[in-house]
């Protein structure tokens, strides 16, 4: 046996037993009589002592060891006289009696310890060695065991988990799709799935009420901190359901998840918000909840005074941030230049700071003291806050606000990851205008059910439809969403009308699934969780990557493989694939 007990299992318990251990070697401190090893495996650190008396060959392998040295100790579980409490395994140490090198190292490029001496692009070149790391092995294990909570709820619930394929048909609506060749079809290529969804409607189409599964989605859209090009799902689907049936069950699975893997109860039912409170009140269909500065439409109370930022525009709202009077000139201009940034596109911000006394505004030429307070209390402010004031198109103005709102909460260390405020958002539009394209597209995608009573405005007014959608958002992120399928082939054929398909083309896409519709399709809907974002929301991570084994950096690169690269001009031409060099930019 290579070990008898992992270095994260011996306690004072085992005081006197000969014991086995095998593992990395995090450090050697040689003290000249002693010499002091500490062996590190996933399930913890053990100390090593080489003591004077050990025997000569113990003590000459023990000179030779080197940082990540694969080493093998036999010896004596003893009482430490200096004990450590911050380690699990610090009232013992094993006395050696044998060492064995089981394999060199070289010298790591960076340190494998809490934390790390490397920047993330070394870290990301060498993996293997990041993910000996105690915080990756954390954030590994923790995905592991939300993997088998989720599991054990739904296998509870009769939902069956059933795999669908990874090379499918391409049906460009959406992202970008990425395509693999097929050397047996020359000229003629599979995608990869950026979901299941129309697999998971037909196994509905099947019989199979209530499937799920934990699936590889693949998407070739801009990456950021919380997205990669290859993603995992928690993907469900239920047949004969409406939508308060899916809200239920899976507002049971996420309460499910919370006390199973993170021990804290949710008693009342998350909250439902309609997707236009969402923007109106928060500026995002994803709202952080953990605090408050809800925003309040000022608009009819600042127009007609001659400013003419505020004169001229469509829509002009804020919020009160508490406290915040105190703040600086030079921290309101941080907060200007903040929201003048390309990624927000502001132009500008107006500020009203409320005393208990007197207010201040950076517009106290237009309007009255007056005045000025009836906006900041319109707003919620009282004594001692600050409130903070934008203008413009309606939505965009929103959004603009939103990304102030998320940086003021976070310089007031308001956005507390340990904290978790979920909701249920609904009635999401059905379709968003695209100027480029003078067109409509889905919000979610093309089989989404359109409320049943606003059916009747598909060809007048497309853009009132509401959608029989919901996303599960936590924190100020979405975790997952879906919607009630259409089942009926008429309203099926409405819909794919209204995003511009001609039946030719429609059939040619989605002809499958349609074609599968005539044979019998029951009322089904469902939903999709994002399992890396559930895993670094209850990490308290901002960043997905550490949850993922092997993740790309942000230009889709896998620096350890050096994938993407070429490859052989022979599996081009058994492809029949000539390449196109790209054009200069």
């Amino acid at each position: 046996m290579y070990r008898t007990h992992t270095c994260g299992a011996l306690r004072a318990a085992n005081v006197g037993q000969t014991v086995t251990l095998a593992g990395w070697v995090q450090k050697v401190r040689n003290l000249g009589a002693m010499t002091f090893i500490d062996l590190r495996d996933r399930y913890g650190l053990t100390q090593i002592v080489v003591e004077e008396h050990s025997s000569e060959e113990t003590r000459r392998t023990a000179a030779e060891l080197g940082r990540e040295f694969v080493l093998q100790v036999t010896g004596r579980v003893i009482e430490r006289e200096s004990k450590n409490p911050k380690l699990p395994t610090g009232e013992i140490e094993i006395a050696a009696d044998a060492l064995v090198i089981l394999n060199r190292s070289d010298v790591p490029p960076f340190t494998i310890e809490e934390e790390s001496d490397g920047g993330d692009d070394l870290r990301m070149k060498y993996r293997y060695l990041d993910l000996r790391r105690p915080p990756l092995q954390r954030a590994l294990i923790l995905r592991h065991r939300m993997a088998h909570a989720v599991r054990t709820f739904l296998d509870g619930e009769g939902f069956l988990e059933i795999e669908t394929p990874y090379l499918i048909k391409s049906t460009p609506e959406g992202a970008r799709d990425f395509v693999v060749p097929s050397r047996m079809n020359p000229n003629q290529f599979y995608a990869l799935p950026q979901s299941p969804q129309t697999l998971k409607q037909l196994l509905m189409v099947a019989g199979y009420d209530k499937y799920f599964q934990i699936v590889r989605c693949f998407r070739d859209e801009d990456l950021r901190a919380d997205r990669q090009p290859e993603f995992t799902q928690i993907d469900c689907e239920m047949s004969f359901v409406e939508q308060e049936d899916v809200l239920e069950v899976f507002e049971r699975w996420a309460k499910h998840m919370f006390r199973e893997v993170l021990g804290i109860d949710f008693a009342e039912p998350f909250r439902r918000m309609p997707w236009i409170e969402a923007m109106e009140k928060y500026g995002s269909d994803k709202p952080d909840l953990r605090f408050g500065m809800e925003f309040h439409d000022v608009t009819g109370r600042v127009k007609g005074h001659g400013f003419g930022v505020f004169d001229d525009a469509e829509y002009v709202c804020g919020f009160a941030a508490a406290g915040c009077a105190a703040y600086t000139r030079k921290q309101i201009d941080a907060l200007t230049e903040f929201v003048k940034r390309p990624q927000v596109g502001a132009k500008g911000l107006i500020w009203i700071r409320v005393d208990a006394d007197a207010v201040k505004s950076s517009v106290d030429k237009f309007y009255t003291p007056d005045e000025v307070r009836a906006v900041a209390e319109a707003c919620g402010a009282a004594a001692g806050d600050m409130v903070f004031l934008m203008s413009g198109p309606k939505f965009r103005t929103l959004t603009q606000l939103c990304a102030l709102r998320l940086e003021v909460a976070q310089q007031l260390g308001l956005r507390d990851p340990k904290r978790f405020a979920p909701l249920w958002v609904v009635d999401f539009p059905m379709f968003e205008w695209d100027d480029e394209t003078q067109r409509f597209y889905a919000m979610h995608h093309p089989f989404t059910s359109p409320k049943p009573e606003d059916v009747p405005y598909l060809e007048s007014d497309p853009g009132r439809v509401r959608a029989n959608a919901y996303d599960f958002v936590c924190n100020g992120t979405e975790i997952g969403g879906g919607s009630i399928r259409i089942h009926d082939p008429k309203l099926q054929a409405a819909i794919f009308s209204c995003l511009g398909f001609t039946h030719e083309k429609a059939q040619e896409q989605f002809g499958f699934l349609m074609n599968a519709f005539k044979y019998g399709a029951p009322p089904h809907g469902g939903l999709a969780f994002g399992f890396d974002r559930l895993c670094s929301l209850f990490g308290g991570s901002e960043s997905i990557r550490d949850y993922i084994a092997f993740p790309k950096n942000n230009a889709g690169r896998d620096v350890m493989l050096d994938a993407p690269s070429a490859i052989d001009p022979a599996q081009l031409d058994e492809l029949y694939l000539a390449l196109k060099a790209p054009e200069a930019k």
